[in-house]
């Protein structure tokens, strides 16, 4: 999983919705960034859109995904998908689960009468290598931990036994904010970065640095790049250069608030997590790598030889894969797309596929993370959202018209279901308790912590909900 922030300014949405009746009901499941988008688009362009969310509130990743204290941040945000949410042409049905085991299935949606089905769920699978000792007690994945901090129903009220010398696997963003929860939150002992390759290859952003590196032990990084150099220079990197980049953070640290030590382990790769006699983690076998060029890239190479960190809880912020019980093929970490898509987008596939029977899923599209899991920042996925959309277009265009969309069915089915669904109106009831609640409690924002909390808050727990 990789951090979320926006790019660039915050877009100024524009009502310039085409003259007419909507023409075709399109279902978007997942309200992240991409789904929010592609309704955007959707529903500019004359169609009827219901947005189905798992969680209560949208915003996806961008919600509960992006550091707690980044306030500003998640603000600017929200308000962008208030504008998306406030067009009248898109029907928002939060908690409301959709895939093969859930309140909803895709044959289901069709039946109800949608003419597409835009999948923009994200990466809701977890990532795994597989390594034995993997099920250990203080295994956790980056992910789990996010959504735990960011107070995200079901994992706000899991507790987390995180132990006093901690291992992340990764060298991305997704690993300095766990870094930050470790040693500004939980002001662990020690937290060491454990990673494949080299110094030249961190991929975190020195902003995301600039909390934990009043942290960082000097003294065991000088050692750890004395150790790495000559295989650097080896590929023709510039051991200096690397060294400066992780040390760029310092002239805007933020003062420490705890004795943590943070450090380094470099071309490192996790081959077995070890336990004790009770399962709990002791340490972690890696295999110690070398650089060896690959184009204009390096990969790790194994050495043949291995070392043991001791630890006693391993992070992993490797990635996500998207969840193989949705209802589309998947392929490795993301659902599978047509190689020869009908309806390309900048050289993009955007169709969902069925390799055992080789045809293509007419009806049935993903973008987001949902089409490449655990790719890009927010304004990435907003593009993607908007190209998966006009795919959906593209297609629309060769069905016949379908006359004014008929929610009946819809209507009924939801009724139906045992679950408390959310729409438009309830999310600015919470938003109003939540906010006084902060501001009872002096503080910069307050979640609930629980759905049940929620939809308290917001007078829908015994409700049902209907369209427009």
């Amino acid at each position: 999983m990789h951090r979320w922030r926006p790019q660039g300014r915050l877009i100024i949405l524009e009502e310039n919705v085409a003259e007419g009746q909507p023409t075709h009901l399109v279902a978007v499941i997942g309200a992240g960034p991409a789904g929010l988008f592609a309704a955007r688009e959707l529903a500019l362009n004359n169609m009827h859109v219901v947005l189905f969310n798992r969680d209560i509130k949208p915003g996806g990743l961008a919600e509960y995904g992006i550091y707690p204290d980044k306030h500003r941040m998640k603000d600017g945000l929200r308000m962008q998908f208030r504008q998306i949410l406030g067009m009248p042409r898109i029907d928002y049905i939060g908690h409301c689960g959709v895939g093969a085991h859930a309140d909803l299935s895709l044959d289901t949606l069709r039946a109800l009468g949608f003419s597409a089905i835009l999948v923009t769920v994200g990466a809701q699978g977890t990532k795994k290598l597989g390594l034995p000792g993997e099920e250990a007690r203080g295994v956790f994945h980056a992910k789990d931990l996010v959504f735990h901090y960011n107070r995200l129903p079901p994992f706000s009220l899991r507790e987390f036994e995180v132990g006093r010398r901690v291992g992340v696997v990764g060298a991305g963003n997704v690993m300095a904010d766990i870094m930050n929860w470790l040693v500004r939150k939980r002001q662990v002992e020690e937290a060491v970065a454990i990673v494949r390759r080299g110094p030249a290859e961190v991929k975190f952003d020195r902003k995301e640095f600039e909390p934990i590196v009043a942290n960082l032990d000097q003294a065991a990084l000088a050692v750890e790049m004395a150790r790495v150099t000559p295989v650097m220079q080896a590929v023709g990197q510039d051991p200096e250069q690397a060294r400066a980049f992780l040390l760029s953070a310092l002239p805007k640290a933020l003062p420490p608030v705890s004795t943590t030590r943070m450090r380094f382990e470099f071309m490192a790769s996790p081959s077995a997590i070890l336990s004790d006699a009770s399962g709990s983690v002791t340490g972690v076998r890696v295999d110690e790598t070398t650089l060896v060029r690959s184009g204009s890239d390096t990969k790790a190479k194994s050495l043949g030889t291995s070392r043991v960190i001791p630890l006693d809880t391993i992070i992993f912020a490797i990635g996500d894969k998207v969840d193989d019980d949705f209802g589309l093929p998947v392929e490795g970490t993301s659902f599978v797309k047509a190689p020869s898509p009908r309806f390309p987008q900048e050289g993009h596939s955007y169709e969902a596929f069925d390799p055992q029977r080789g045809v293509i899923i007419a009806d049935a599209f993903v973008a987001g993370w949902s089409r490449e899991a655990s790719t890009g920042l927010v304004g990435i996925a907003r593009k993607d959202g908007v190209n998966g959309a006009r795919a959906v277009l593209q297609y629309l265009q060769t069905l016949p018209p379908s006359g004014l969309p008929d929610t009946g069915a819809l209507q009924s089915h939801l009724a139906s279901l045992p679950t408390p669904l959310v729409r438009k109106e309830d999310l600015a009831r919470l938003e109003a308790v939540e906010q006084l609640e902060a501001e009872r409690r002096g503080l910069e924002e307050y979640k609930f912590a629980s759905n049940e909390e929620m939809l308290a808050a917001m007078g829908v727990a015994d409700a049902v909900t209907s369209l427009r």
